[in-house]
């Protein structure tokens, strides 16, 4: 109930925010009507088609939102055409008839008795909600969130309505207050002619601002600011104590409203060096620890598909002590802890300890499974891994980060947690401890630590103590920090050019590039990214285009070859080649760490770049 009166509060909100001017026209374009048989049906024609769209949309696939595409370019053709019949109603008869007369039954011209009609009404307000790309602030992002990590269910609709009635209510108390300006204006000038034909015209700007992404763009970026602060204080003063599950923990950072369509995911909730633990991770002492029961370990029959293994179930896993590792292909975090999460199930193999990592993708790419065998196999992963494509294992758990490891005793209690890197000394001698208390009382005399293997390239442990540059996306979902002038264009090839003078951690591009929601694209060749760093190495996560050709790349540190500074993935002279989808590490300092300007310069088309990361 909380979080329902909250995502209303958030809808109601939303007439404060520039995003929702383009649906305003289609709005008042019923404001000289019965608002019981026109403004109310449009409004809870517009509510629904949201909440339907977003609930499908922020669980399902991306066939949802391409889907959704289509159904807002007919949705933008409709209220052209009705806007068309307001402002010229006799050129638009003559030329386009068939289209005019769909237009006007679609409209206030499909009455009943002199009425209205309220179904006519309602289907426009179908069209409208096709439109509608309300701001992503932090409670519709708090919404979101839920929506993606818990699935398809009747709280994540209820949720969404709530949203969408808070909206459908502010927009009605407009629209009561406009249709009386509007007879008003009527009666005393008889301006009715020439009210219509200027809504006429301004549907037909809505239209205009609509398709040229005007809603998504620039008032998406005004919106944040005009009601983010707002929205953040309703967060707070609903969850002062801040024990709120991880929808609420994640709403700021999560989600983006693109063309009507809403795409969120777990995916940005990472955990950074290990900040985020719960309580059980501060026992420190190396004498045995007092675990406590965090609850039962969830079955894991939610994979798609398992590699190294075959299925594993309840039943083979009784009497073993259990490491669940979450983690992700491109995932730095996960990376740099892979080489001990694999160095535990090698020591304790024998001794009755099961690792079994669950990879959770946070790209598209990290979806395909070829994708995933590849990585294990090359990684040197050997144990179980459970392909969780569908996050139905993320769920059974109520994970929220990247990486977490669950330690579960042979009674199939999880009895400790780890979220994020480091403490590995302290991880294994929970395993030590709970493989004991298992009767294998020779496990707590095996030395700690990765013996003679080294963490090396992209697994070495990160230069913490001097790294000031955080985990940046390129996609415009969760892009910050982004320089170029004129600011991200969404979902459509622009002319970049790099900022001249970028400030630590400020970004940009040059060349021609399509700014999706997850990353961006080159179209032609010599396109450049550029980023003022801190930090000892530089990664990105790269993959090639649609057709899978290999993407040539030159990467300079100040305008020069990196030279000894170069990373694994480039020679001395900054030379490279993008092969497959991972990620890539471009550089790798030693001596002290300094602020520097990277580039890197694709003399290949079709490149497709998704996130910055840093050690």
């Amino acid at each position: 109930m909380l979080l329902i009166v909250l995502a209303y509060l958030g809808g109601v909100l939303t007439i404060l925010s520039p995003c929702i001017l383009p649906v305003l026209p289609f709005v008042f374009a019923r404001a000289d009507q019965p608002f019981v048989r026109s403004g109310l049906p449009l409004l809870a024609g517009m509510a629904a088609t949201f909440a339907v769209v977003a609930t499908f949309a922020a669980v399902g696939g991306g066939w949802v939102a391409q889907a959704n595409q289509y159904g807002r370019w007919i949705a933008i053709v409709l209220l052209a055409v009705f806007g068309l019949t307001l402002l010229l109603p006799k050129f638009a008869d003559r030329l386009m008839q068939p289209l005019v007369n769909a237009g006007n039954r679609l409209s206030s011209a499909a009455q009943h008795d002199g009425a209205p009609s309220i179904g006519a009404s309602f289907v426009l307000g179908i069209a409208t909600g096709l439109l509608w790309a309300p701001c992503a602030g932090p409670i519709l992002g708090l919404v979101l969130t839920g929506a993606a990590l818990h699935g398809a269910n009747a709280g994540t609709t209820v949720l969404l309505l709530a949203y969408a009635a808070g909206a459908a209510t502010s927009l009605a108390v407009a629209l009561l207050l406009g249709g009386r300006v509007f007879a008003a204006m009527k009666r005393s000038l008889g301006a009715g002619e020439w009210i219509r034909r200027g809504i006429g015209v301004a549907m037909l700007a809505g239209v205009a601002a609509i398709a040229l992404g005007l809603d998504t763009g620039v008032l998406t970026r005004i919106s944040t600011i005009a009601t983010g602060g707002l929205e953040q204080r309703l967060v707070d003063a609903f969850s002062p104590s801040g024990s709120n599950t991880g929808s609420m923990q994640a709403a700021n950072a999560m989600t983006q409203t693109t063309g009507g369509t809403m795409q969120a995911s777990g995916d940005a909730m990472k955990a950074q060096g290990g900040a985020m633990m719960r309580a059980s991770d501060a026992m420190k002492a190396p004498e045995k620890m007092a675990l406590p029961v965090l609850g039962q370990l969830p079955p894991l029959d939610g994979a798609v598909q398992w590699l190294n293994s075959p299925p594993l179930t309840d039943a083979s896993l009784r009497g073993k002590v259990v490491i669940v590792d979450f983690w992700t292909y491109s995932c730095i975090n996960c990376l740099r802890s892979l080489p001990y999460v694999e160095a535990w199930a090698r020591k304790y193999h024998d001794k009755g300890l099961v690792v079994i990592g669950v990879h959770a993708p946070e790209f598209a790419f990290e979806r395909n499974i070829d994708n995933v065998t590849k990585a294990t196999r090359d990684l040197g992963v050997t144990y179980p891994v459970a392909i969780d494509n569908d996050y139905a294992i993320w769920r059974a758990f109520d994970n929220q980060y990247w990486p977490a490891h669950y330690f579960a005793d042979a009674q199939g209690r999880i009895r400790y947690t780890h979220f994020g890197e480091g403490e590995y000394d302290q991880s294994e001698r929970v395993i030590q401890q709970l493989l004991v208390e298992a009767g294998h009382p020779d496990a707590a005399n095996v030395p700690l630590g990765l013996g003679d293997a080294k963490a090396a390239g992209v697994q070495a442990q990160a230069d913490e103590a001097d790294m000031r540059s955080p985990e940046t996306y390129v996609g415009f979902q969760r892009a910050e920090g982004f320089a170029s002038p004129g600011g991200v264009v969404q979902d459509r090839s622009h002319a970049y050019r790099a900022p001249s003078d970028p400030n630590v951690n400020q970004w940009g591009l040059a060349g021609d590039w399509t700014v999706r929601a997850e990353n961006a694209t080159l179209a032609t060749p010599d396109g450049q990214i550029v980023y003022r760093f801190h930090a000892r190495d530089l990664h990105l996560v790269l993959g090639p285009g649609a057709d899978g050709k290999p993407v040539r790349f030159r990467v300079t540190v100040d305008g020069k070859a990196p030279g000894d500074a170069h990373g694994t993935d480039i020679a001395p002279d900054g030379t490279g080649v993008v092969t497959g989808q991972r990620l890539y590490q471009l550089v790798r300092q030693a001596g002290d760490v300094r602020d520097h300007t990277f580039a890197i310069e694709f003399l290949d088309p079709g490149v497709q770049a998704y996130a910055f990361t840093f050690g």
